[in-house]
């Protein structure tokens, strides 16, 4: 328990430096000023939602080849911090574009697809809920999980495939694109700390649905002993 407490003043100190060098270390954008400094946490809250897709993906295809139930415990627990980022990334994307474009939201490829995927991973855990079969519900939602991921590469790729409103891509994108050598170092740190947080907490959600798992062993266990009671004939019945 003291290694997970270090490791949660760590990151939370790390997350601290990453907001002051997002508004005070990196330089003032020449264009949008202030407002950019929003990017160092919506960008990087993106690529903690994508890796974390990736390992729903990656928990699905192991559970249906495993059969394993800690696969599904890793895919659920990946999919609700997944979503968590998909949800700041979709706050934080119109704060940014309003006073930038003018308007909160667009309908181009990359902030449709980008809710879409936030709709389905709520579809994900609701689907969950529906079925009360363990298994079942382990084999529905890992084949649903693997159908869901086919969005995050094409949401990754959208803006590079099709010209959108959405800015090109400034870090690995084409001729022109960059950042200022400054600008890079934090924004690589950012995605690094959000990268950080979000193992973090998938590592946390993860005991949590361990537990959850053992626990609901434990009563369908006391259930079974209590119905096999009732149902036991009383000593000395029939008896005269």
């Amino acid at each position: 328990m003291k290694r997970y407490g270090i490791a949660n003043v760590v990151t939370a100190a790390l997350l601290f430096f990453a907001g002051y060098a997002a508004l005070f270390i990196a330089p003032d954008e020449a264009t949008m000023h202030a407002i950019q400094r929003i990017f160092y946490f919506h960008a990087s809250s993106g690529w903690a939602a994508m890796e974390a897709s990736i390992i729903v993906f990656v928990a699905n295809v192991a559970y249906l080849a495993k059969r394993d139930p800690k696969w599904d415990w890793l895919a659920v627990s990946a999919a609700e911090v997944s979503l968590a980022f998909w949800t700041v990334m979709l706050v934080t994307g119109p704060i940014w574009a309003h006073p930038v474009w003018g308007v909160w939201w667009v309908w181009d490829w990359r902030l449709t697809l980008t809710l879409i995927l936030w709709l389905l991973y709520i579809s994900y855990l609701i689907l969950r809920t529906l079925v009360t079969d363990p298994e079942r519900r382990a084999v529905f939602s890992a084949i649903f999980g693997i159908f869901v991921f086919l969005g995050v590469p094409l949401d990754y790729l959208s803006i590079r495939i099709w010209r959108t409103q959405h800015p090109q891509p400034v870090v690995l994108g084409g001729p022109n694109s960059g950042l200022d050598p400054t600008m890079l170092k934090v924004f690589f740190y950012c995605s690094g700390v959000m990268t950080l947080l979000m193992i973090l907490l998938v590592r946390q959600r993860y005991k949590l649905e361990r537990l959850r798992h053992h626990t609901e062993e434990l009563r369908l266990a006391v259930e079974e002993h209590v119905d096999a009671r009732a149902g036991a004939p009383v000593s000395g019945a029939g008896k005269s």
